[in-house]
């Protein structure tokens, strides 16, 4: 009976939480909006950004250099999801993740790239472009002001 009690106090609340009420940061990563540049973290904690991405149109985005201070935060991949599921179809997009992992305290940044066909040249999905300034305007149309790529900037601190 006393080994049942044991067992039975040190199994938590009935919440989902483990007891004591902490909470654990190896679980499911968290979700961040595009738009939040300004991310608080504990170490261990993960946490991706999900961006459109539609290789039909050669519009991919990149996590370009200068690389966050890996004693605070490192990147764990990123993954591709189809729009059309399983079946790729011509024209169709998808969403991009970039996920990351809090590693120690401190403050980090790292910048996501956003490639169209007009702001960047000699890219793939897989390779950024030889540059991240401006491409040359094109030949075959109008002369118009290039476009440089998007950049954004995040700001990561692990407490």
């Amino acid at each position: 009976m006393a080994a049942l009690l044991a067992l039975a106090t040190g199994c938590g609340s009935g919440t989902g939480e483990p007891a004591g009420g902490s909470t654990s940061t190896a679980g499911r990563p968290t979700s961040h909006p595009v738009k939040d540049t300004s991310i608080t973290a504990r170490p261990g904690e993960r946490f991706m950004l999900t961006v459109d991405q539609n290789a039909s149109t050669r519009e991919y985005w990149y996590l370009v250099d200068p690389a966050p201070d890996s004693s605070v935060l490192v990147s764990r991949g990123r993954h591709y999801a189809s729009d059309s599921g399983d079946e790729p179809a011509a024209g169709a997009g998808g969403r991009l993740t970039f996920t990351f992992e809090a590693k120690g305290k401190g403050t980090t940044q790292f910048t996501l790239l956003h490639c169209t066909f007009t702001t960047c040249q000699g890219n793939t999905s897989t390779r950024p472009p030889g540059t991240t300034g401006p491409s040359a305007t094109p030949t075959t149309a109008p002369a118009t002001p290039s476009q440089t790529p998007r950049r954004i900037t995040y700001t990561v601190t692990v407490r």
